[in-house]
Protein backbone atom coordinates (compact mmCIF):
# COMPACT_ATOMS: atom_id res chain seq x y z
CA UNK A 1 0.00 0.00 0.00
CA UNK A 2 1.69 3.34 -1.13
CA UNK A 3 0.50 6.67 0.04
CA UNK A 4 -2.28 7.34 -2.91
CA UNK A 5 -3.68 4.11 -1.86
CA UNK A 6 -4.71 6.23 1.82
CA UNK A 7 -5.44 9.36 -0.19
CA UNK A 8 -7.98 7.90 -2.35
CA UNK A 9 -9.35 4.85 -0.26
CA UNK A 10 -12.27 5.50 2.29
CA UNK A 11 -11.40 2.63 4.79
CA UNK A 12 -14.34 3.51 7.17
CA UNK A 13 -16.27 2.83 4.05
CA UNK A 14 -14.55 -0.14 3.55
CA UNK A 15 -15.50 -1.39 6.76
CA UNK A 16 -18.89 0.04 7.03
CA UNK A 17 -18.12 2.35 10.28
CA UNK A 18 -18.84 6.00 10.82
CA UNK A 19 -15.94 8.08 11.41
CA UNK A 20 -15.88 8.56 15.20
CA UNK A 21 -15.98 4.75 15.12
CA UNK A 22 -14.11 3.34 18.56
CA UNK A 23 -11.93 0.98 18.42
CA UNK A 24 -14.37 -2.18 19.42
CA UNK A 25 -16.63 -1.19 16.88
CA UNK A 26 -14.12 -1.33 14.23
CA UNK A 27 -12.95 -4.65 15.26
CA UNK A 28 -16.63 -6.11 15.37
CA UNK A 29 -17.07 -5.07 11.89
CA UNK A 30 -13.50 -6.24 11.07
CA UNK A 31 -13.80 -9.82 12.42
CA UNK A 32 -17.87 -9.78 10.90
CA UNK A 33 -16.17 -8.99 7.10
CA UNK A 34 -13.37 -10.99 7.08
CA UNK A 35 -15.46 -14.20 8.28
CA UNK A 36 -17.76 -13.65 5.32
CA UNK A 37 -15.28 -12.54 2.86
CA UNK A 38 -12.50 -15.30 4.10
CA UNK A 39 -11.36 -17.38 0.74
CA UNK A 40 -12.14 -20.46 2.91
CA UNK A 41 -15.35 -19.74 2.83
CA UNK A 42 -14.92 -18.78 -0.92
CA UNK A 43 -13.22 -21.19 -2.76
CA UNK A 44 -12.49 -19.19 -6.26
CA UNK A 45 -14.08 -16.73 -6.24
CA UNK A 46 -11.74 -13.78 -6.78
CA UNK A 47 -13.88 -10.84 -5.45
CA UNK A 48 -14.54 -12.09 -2.13
CA UNK A 49 -10.88 -12.36 -2.01
CA UNK A 50 -9.65 -9.29 -3.41
CA UNK A 51 -12.60 -7.81 -0.87
CA UNK A 52 -10.64 -10.05 2.17
CA UNK A 53 -7.55 -8.42 1.19
CA UNK A 54 -9.17 -4.48 1.41
CA UNK A 55 -10.90 -5.39 4.43
CA UNK A 56 -7.52 -6.29 5.79
CA UNK A 57 -5.75 -2.99 4.97
CA UNK A 58 -8.20 -0.99 6.53
CA UNK A 59 -8.42 -2.81 9.83
CA UNK A 60 -4.44 -2.76 9.58
CA UNK A 61 -4.61 0.85 9.69
CA UNK A 62 -7.86 2.32 11.80
CA UNK A 63 -7.02 -0.50 14.82
CA UNK A 64 -3.75 1.29 15.31
CA UNK A 65 -3.90 4.34 17.02
CA UNK A 66 -0.55 6.28 15.50
CA UNK A 67 -1.90 4.64 12.14
CA UNK A 68 -5.33 5.66 12.16
CA UNK A 69 -4.33 9.16 13.01
CA UNK A 70 -1.91 10.11 10.36
CA UNK A 71 -4.29 8.41 8.11
CA UNK A 72 -7.24 10.83 9.49
CA UNK A 73 -4.95 14.00 9.02
CA UNK A 74 -3.58 13.34 5.50
CA UNK A 75 -7.22 12.41 4.30
CA UNK A 76 -8.47 16.13 6.18
CA UNK A 77 -5.99 18.02 4.75
CA UNK A 78 -6.27 16.42 1.22
CA UNK A 79 -10.14 17.03 1.34
CA UNK A 80 -10.93 13.41 1.75
CA UNK A 81 -10.54 11.60 -1.78
CA UNK A 82 -10.16 14.32 -4.28
CA UNK A 83 -6.21 14.39 -4.16
CA UNK A 84 -4.81 12.57 -6.54
CA UNK A 85 -1.52 13.27 -7.88
CA UNK A 86 -0.83 12.95 -11.58
CA UNK A 87 -4.65 11.93 -11.85
CA UNK A 88 -5.54 15.31 -13.91
CA UNK A 89 -6.92 18.51 -11.72
CA UNK A 90 -4.62 20.63 -9.46
CA UNK A 91 -7.37 21.67 -6.65
CA UNK A 92 -6.16 18.46 -4.77
CA UNK A 93 -2.45 20.14 -4.61
CA UNK A 94 -3.65 23.23 -4.08
CA UNK A 95 -5.82 22.13 -0.75
CA UNK A 96 -2.44 20.03 0.41
CA UNK A 97 -0.12 22.02 -0.52
CA UNK A 98 -1.83 25.34 0.85
CA UNK A 99 -2.48 23.54 4.36
CA UNK A 100 0.92 22.72 4.73
CA UNK A 101 2.57 25.46 2.99
CA UNK A 102 0.07 28.66 3.81
CA UNK A 103 2.61 31.17 3.00
CA UNK A 104 4.02 29.41 -0.53
CA UNK A 105 3.54 31.65 -3.46
CA UNK A 106 1.66 31.14 -6.61
CA UNK A 107 4.71 30.08 -7.95
CA UNK A 108 6.04 27.57 -5.72
CA UNK A 109 2.62 26.02 -5.84
CA UNK A 110 2.67 25.95 -9.69
CA UNK A 111 6.48 24.33 -9.51
CA UNK A 112 4.86 21.92 -6.65
CA UNK A 113 2.35 20.43 -9.34
CA UNK A 114 4.55 20.33 -11.74
CA UNK A 115 7.59 18.77 -10.01
CA UNK A 116 6.65 17.65 -7.25
CA UNK A 117 9.10 19.97 -5.57
CA UNK A 118 7.84 21.75 -2.09
CA UNK A 119 9.90 25.18 -0.53
CA UNK A 120 13.28 23.93 0.59
CA UNK A 121 13.68 21.66 -2.03
CA UNK A 122 11.88 18.83 -0.82
CA UNK A 123 9.83 16.31 -2.56
CA UNK A 124 6.37 14.80 -2.52
CA UNK A 125 7.24 11.50 -1.15
CA UNK A 126 9.54 13.28 1.19
CA UNK A 127 6.55 15.44 2.59
CA UNK A 128 4.81 12.54 3.24
CA UNK A 129 7.86 10.86 5.07
CA UNK A 130 7.85 13.69 6.98
CA UNK A 131 4.63 13.90 8.19
CA UNK A 132 4.45 9.86 8.53
CA UNK A 133 7.35 8.56 10.31
CA UNK A 134 9.76 8.45 6.68
CA UNK A 135 9.60 6.31 4.26
CA UNK A 136 13.42 6.08 2.68
CA UNK A 137 14.37 5.24 -0.74
CA UNK A 138 11.65 7.64 -2.18
CA UNK A 139 9.45 5.18 -1.62
CA UNK A 140 6.91 7.00 0.03
CA UNK A 141 5.18 5.87 3.68
CA UNK A 142 4.20 2.19 3.71
CA UNK A 143 1.02 1.79 6.29
CA UNK A 144 0.83 -1.86 5.25
CA UNK A 145 3.92 -2.39 7.63
CA UNK A 146 1.90 -1.73 10.59
CA UNK A 147 0.27 -4.65 12.72
CA UNK A 148 -2.25 -7.10 11.06
CA UNK A 149 -4.14 -9.64 12.79
CA UNK A 150 -4.49 -12.99 12.04
CA UNK A 151 -7.66 -14.50 10.74
CA UNK A 152 -10.27 -16.32 12.67
CA UNK A 153 -10.10 -20.26 11.62
CA UNK A 154 -12.62 -23.43 12.23
CA UNK A 155 -11.87 -27.19 13.14
CA UNK A 156 -14.35 -30.18 13.92
CA UNK A 157 -13.48 -32.87 16.60
CA UNK A 158 -15.37 -35.81 16.98
CA UNK A 159 -15.61 -36.73 20.97
CA UNK A 160 -16.93 -40.00 22.88
CA UNK A 161 -20.36 -38.93 25.50
CA UNK A 162 -17.52 -39.62 28.41
CA UNK A 163 -14.72 -37.35 27.34
CA UNK A 164 -17.43 -34.79 26.57
CA UNK A 165 -19.36 -35.00 29.81
CA UNK A 166 -16.16 -35.21 32.03
CA UNK A 167 -13.52 -33.04 29.82
CA UNK A 168 -10.80 -33.69 27.54
CA UNK A 169 -8.02 -32.03 25.77
CA UNK A 170 -7.44 -32.89 22.26
CA UNK A 171 -4.72 -31.85 19.56
CA UNK A 172 -6.19 -30.38 16.31
CA UNK A 173 -4.15 -30.31 13.16
CA UNK A 174 -4.39 -26.44 12.23
CA UNK A 175 -2.91 -25.76 8.57
CA UNK A 176 -0.05 -27.46 9.49
CA UNK A 177 0.58 -27.19 13.20
CA UNK A 178 -0.82 -29.13 16.39
CA UNK A 179 -3.18 -27.00 18.39
CA UNK A 180 -4.27 -28.59 21.96
CA UNK A 181 -7.66 -27.48 22.76
CA UNK A 182 -9.10 -28.26 26.35
CA UNK A 183 -12.66 -29.19 25.62
CA UNK A 184 -14.83 -27.84 29.16
CA UNK A 185 -16.69 -30.83 30.61
CA UNK A 186 -20.32 -30.79 29.68
CA UNK A 187 -20.43 -29.80 26.21
CA UNK A 188 -23.07 -31.02 24.16
CA UNK A 189 -23.30 -31.92 20.83
CA UNK A 190 -22.90 -29.06 17.92
CA UNK A 191 -21.18 -26.57 20.65
CA UNK A 192 -18.76 -24.24 19.49
CA UNK A 193 -15.82 -23.60 21.65
CA UNK A 194 -13.98 -20.33 20.59
CA UNK A 195 -10.10 -20.25 21.69
CA UNK A 196 -8.46 -16.90 21.53
CA UNK A 197 -5.53 -16.40 20.00
CA UNK A 198 -5.57 -19.81 18.30
CA UNK A 199 -6.08 -19.06 14.68
CA UNK A 200 -3.85 -17.87 12.09
CA UNK A 201 -0.90 -16.11 13.16
CA UNK A 202 -1.16 -12.12 12.84
CA UNK A 203 1.58 -10.35 10.65
CA UNK A 204 4.01 -7.45 11.88
CA UNK A 205 3.87 -8.12 15.02
CA UNK A 206 -0.75 -7.85 15.04
CA UNK A 207 -2.31 -10.15 17.30
CA UNK A 208 -3.46 -13.83 16.14
CA UNK A 209 -6.82 -14.97 14.82
CA UNK A 210 -9.51 -17.32 16.95
CA UNK A 211 -9.75 -21.28 15.97
CA UNK A 212 -13.29 -22.00 16.79
CA UNK A 213 -13.83 -25.37 17.39
CA UNK A 214 -17.21 -27.11 16.50
CA UNK A 215 -17.46 -30.14 19.02
CA UNK A 216 -19.52 -33.62 17.80
CA UNK A 217 -20.64 -36.21 20.62
CA UNK A 218 -21.11 -39.62 19.73
CA UNK A 219 -24.20 -40.94 21.75
CA UNK A 220 -24.17 -42.97 24.87
CA UNK A 221 -26.50 -46.53 24.97
CA UNK A 222 -27.09 -45.67 28.65
CA UNK A 223 -26.76 -41.69 29.37
CA UNK A 224 -27.77 -38.41 28.24
CA UNK A 225 -26.98 -35.17 28.87
CA UNK A 226 -28.89 -32.37 30.15
CA UNK A 227 -26.94 -28.91 30.92
CA UNK A 228 -25.03 -30.45 33.95
CA UNK A 229 -27.27 -33.16 34.70
CA UNK A 230 -27.01 -37.05 33.48
CA UNK A 231 -30.49 -38.65 32.36
CA UNK A 232 -31.08 -42.45 32.50
CA UNK A 233 -34.07 -44.62 31.99
CA UNK A 234 -34.41 -47.80 34.71
CA UNK A 235 -36.14 -50.57 34.17
CA UNK A 236 -38.35 -51.81 37.23
CA UNK A 237 -40.76 -54.61 37.73
CA UNK A 238 -44.24 -54.07 37.80
CA UNK A 239 -44.61 -55.49 41.51
CA UNK A 240 -41.50 -52.47 42.29
CA UNK A 241 -43.47 -50.09 41.10
CA UNK A 242 -46.65 -50.94 43.09
CA UNK A 243 -45.01 -51.71 45.89
CA UNK A 244 -41.82 -49.42 46.15
CA UNK A 245 -38.18 -50.99 45.89
CA UNK A 246 -34.83 -49.94 46.14
CA UNK A 247 -33.00 -50.17 42.86
CA UNK A 248 -29.46 -49.94 41.76
CA UNK A 249 -28.82 -47.43 39.31
CA UNK A 250 -25.52 -47.20 37.29
CA UNK A 251 -23.13 -43.71 37.41
CA UNK A 252 -21.08 -42.41 34.89
CA UNK A 253 -17.92 -43.17 36.69
CA UNK A 254 -18.94 -47.17 36.42
CA UNK A 255 -20.43 -47.48 40.13
CA UNK A 256 -23.65 -47.58 40.79
CA UNK A 257 -25.99 -45.89 43.54
CA UNK A 258 -29.02 -47.23 45.51
CA UNK A 259 -32.45 -45.27 44.58
CA UNK A 260 -35.81 -45.74 46.39
CA UNK A 261 -38.68 -46.37 43.96
CA UNK A 262 -41.34 -45.20 46.17
CA UNK A 263 -44.85 -47.03 45.94
CA UNK A 264 -47.08 -46.64 43.06
CA UNK A 265 -44.80 -45.04 41.19
CA UNK A 266 -45.94 -44.91 37.50
CA UNK A 267 -43.49 -45.82 34.67
CA UNK A 268 -42.19 -42.07 33.42
CA UNK A 269 -41.87 -41.03 36.39
CA UNK A 270 -38.59 -38.92 36.86
CA UNK A 271 -36.17 -39.47 40.13
CA UNK A 272 -33.44 -37.12 41.21
CA UNK A 273 -30.22 -38.58 43.29
CA UNK A 274 -28.49 -35.22 43.65
CA UNK A 275 -24.79 -34.52 42.88
CA UNK A 276 -24.43 -37.32 40.74
CA UNK A 277 -24.07 -35.64 37.69
CA UNK A 278 -21.53 -33.84 35.76
CA UNK A 279 -19.04 -31.38 37.38
CA UNK A 280 -18.33 -28.06 35.89
CA UNK A 281 -17.05 -24.66 36.82
CA UNK A 282 -20.18 -24.03 37.36
CA UNK A 283 -21.33 -26.20 40.01
CA UNK A 284 -21.75 -30.52 40.04
CA UNK A 285 -25.40 -31.61 38.11
CA UNK A 286 -27.78 -34.37 39.06
CA UNK A 287 -28.57 -37.64 38.03
CA UNK A 288 -31.78 -37.96 36.55
CA UNK A 289 -33.61 -41.39 36.65
CA UNK A 290 -36.76 -42.24 35.04
CA UNK A 291 -38.74 -45.19 35.39
CA UNK A 292 -39.94 -47.52 33.31
CA UNK A 293 -42.07 -50.46 34.23
CA UNK A 294 -41.49 -53.77 32.33
CA UNK A 295 -44.58 -55.24 30.90
CA UNK A 296 -43.83 -58.89 30.97
CA UNK A 297 -43.87 -60.41 27.36
CA UNK A 298 -44.81 -64.18 28.78
CA UNK A 299 -46.43 -65.48 31.85
CA UNK A 300 -46.47 -68.78 33.91
CA UNK A 301 -49.64 -70.25 34.94
CA UNK A 302 -49.16 -69.40 38.26
CA UNK A 303 -47.85 -65.37 37.14
CA UNK A 304 -51.41 -65.50 34.85
CA UNK A 305 -53.49 -66.20 38.03
CA UNK A 306 -51.81 -63.90 39.90
CA UNK A 307 -52.40 -61.03 37.41
CA UNK A 308 -56.27 -62.05 37.53
CA UNK A 309 -56.46 -62.29 40.99
CA UNK A 310 -55.03 -58.77 40.95
CA UNK A 311 -57.12 -57.29 38.19
CA UNK A 312 -60.27 -58.60 40.01
CA UNK A 313 -58.89 -57.24 43.51
CA UNK A 314 -58.93 -53.36 41.48
CA UNK A 315 -61.67 -53.95 39.34
CA UNK A 316 -63.71 -51.13 40.92
CA UNK A 317 -60.78 -49.01 39.37
CA UNK A 318 -60.42 -47.24 36.27
CA UNK A 319 -57.23 -46.14 35.46
CA UNK A 320 -58.66 -43.97 32.04
CA UNK A 321 -61.61 -41.91 34.37
CA UNK A 322 -59.05 -38.97 34.72
CA UNK A 323 -58.35 -38.79 30.71
CA UNK A 324 -61.84 -39.16 29.87
CA UNK A 325 -63.04 -36.18 32.17
CA UNK A 326 -60.15 -34.16 30.74
CA UNK A 327 -61.12 -35.12 26.83
CA UNK A 328 -64.34 -33.39 27.68
CA UNK A 329 -63.51 -30.20 28.55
Amino acid sequence: MTGQDWLEKDFYAVLGVPKDADAATIKKAYRKLARNMHPDHNPGDARAEAKFKEVGEAYAVLSDTEQRAQYDQLRAMAGGARFAPGAGGSAGFEDLFGGMFGGATQGQRVRFQQTGAAPGGANFEDLLGGLFGGAGGGGGFSPSRGPRPGADLSAVTTLPFRQAATGSTVSLNVEGRVVNARIPAGVKDGQKIRLRGKGRPGEHGGPAGDLVVTVRVTPHPVFALEGSNLRVTVPVAFDEAALGAQVDVPTLDGSTVRVKVPEGTPSGRTLRVKGKGVSTPDGTGDLLVTVQVVVPQRLTGAAREAVMAFGVATSGENPRADLLARARE
